[in-house]
C-alpha cells in the first residue's frame, strides 16, 4: 500500500514506470480512495484521501502524507482471517479481531473483504486481508488486468528497513508463525536481511550494512517499508518504456542470486524503490 499526498499524480507516476493501473474507487469508511495495479495474483495499491474528506485515524496517515508518502503497509493475503488471528493471538500477538471493509469502483461494483492489524504491541508495517469478492471478480472490469508496459508479472519482495535484523527477524517469526529465516547479504539494497517466504512472496526484513537504498530510507524515514521489488519478463523492455517517457535509465546491479536486478528511485515514484528482476 503506497500512500500519495496526489493520487492523480502518483497514478500517472506508475503509468510511466510501466504498471497499468487504473482508478479503484472510494472506500465504504476512512475517506479514502484508491487505485489498483492488477498483477497475477497480487496487485500495487495507491491509496490517497478523498477531496473534502478527513480519513479515519487521520493523525498517523495525514502525517505520512506530509512527510510525502510512499510504501506504508504490506497487506499479508490470508483465506482464513478468523483462524489466523486466533492462531496469533496464541504465540502472544497483539492483532485486533477481524473487520468487514469495502469500496465501490468507479464502475459501481462493491467490492467487500475481511482484515485485521496488529497492535501497539506489535507495531510492525503489515497487516492481514482476507479478500471475500474473488480475484477473477475483482479483476474483471479491467479487461487488461495483469498485463502491464514493463511485463511485470508478480511481486518478488517488499523490504522493510530495520536497525536491527537479528531482533526484528525474531519479532516477525512470531508475528508470521513462521521460522527466523538465515540471514543474508543484500548485494542491491546493501544491507543483511532475513527473507521470510509467503507462498511466491518474500518478505524482507533488512538492517543497511553499507551506503545504499536500505540505508537511505532508513535516514529518510526512519523504519519501515522501503522497496517492492517485481519479476518481469524483460527488464530490457520496461526500461525502455521508462526512458521514452523520460524516465532516467533505471540503475542496475546484481543480486546475492547473481540475477540482474534494477532499481527506480524514490523521487520517480512517489518516495518508494521501485525493482524489477527477471531477464534482459
Amino acid at each position: 500500500m503506497i500512500c500519495v499526498p496526489d493520487l492523480a499524480g502518483a497514478i500517472e507516476a506508475y503509468r510511466r514506470i510501466g504498471f497499468d493501473v487504473h482508478a479503484g474507487g472510494a472506500h465504504a469508511s476512512g475517506g479514502t480512495e484508491n487505485a489498483i495495479a492488477f498483477l497475477q495474483d497480487d496487485y500495487l495499491e495507491l491509496l490517497g484521501v478523498r477531496a473534502g474528506h478527513a480519513p479515519k485515524a487521520s493523525a498517523g496517515l495525514t502525517a505520512f502524507l506530509a512527510a510525502g508518502g510512499g510504501l506504508r503497509y504490506i497487506a499479508i493475503q490470508s483465506d482464513d482471517l478468523v483462524s489466523d488471528v486466533a492462531a496469533m493471538r496464541s504465540r502472544g500477538v497483539d492483532v485486533s479481531d477481524p473487520t468487514d471493509g469495502g469500496r465501490r469502483t468507479p464502475g459501481g461494483q462493491e467490492l467487500r473483504w475481511r482484515a485485521a492489524s496488529l497492535g501497539v504491541k506489535n507495531p510492525l508495517p503489515i497487516f492481514f486481508l482476507q479478500h471475500l469478492t474473488p480475484l477473477a471478480e475483482r479483476k474483471r472490469p479491467v479487461s487488461s488486468a495483469g498485463e502491464h508496459p514493463n511485463t511485470v508479472r508478480h511481486l518478488e519482495r517488499a523490504y522493510i528497513a530495520v536497525r536491527d535484523v537479528a531482533t526484528e527477524a525474531a519479532t516477525y517469526s512470531r508475528v508470521l508463525g513462521m521460522p527466523v529465516p538465515k540471514v543474508v547479504r543484500g548485494n542491491v539494497i546493501k544491507a543483511d536481511m532475513a527473507v521470510f517466504e509467503i507462498g511466491p512472496t518474500g518478505l524482507g526484513v533488512a538492517q543497511p550494512m553499507e551506503p545504499g537504498p536500505a540505508a537511505e530510507a532508513l535516514a529518510r524515514r526512519g523504519p519501515g517499508p522501503f522497496q517492492a521489488l517485481y519479476r518481469t519478463r524483460s527488464m530490457d523492455a520496461a526500461a525502455r518504456h521508462m526512458t521514452e517517457r523520460g524516465l532516467p535509465p533505471p540503475a542496475r546491479g546484481v543480486r546475492n542470486t547473481g540475477e540482474q536486478a534494477m532499481l527506480v528511485l524514490p523521487q520517480d515514484a512517489c518516495g518508494v524503490y521501485i525493482g524489477f528482476v527477471g531477464p534482459a
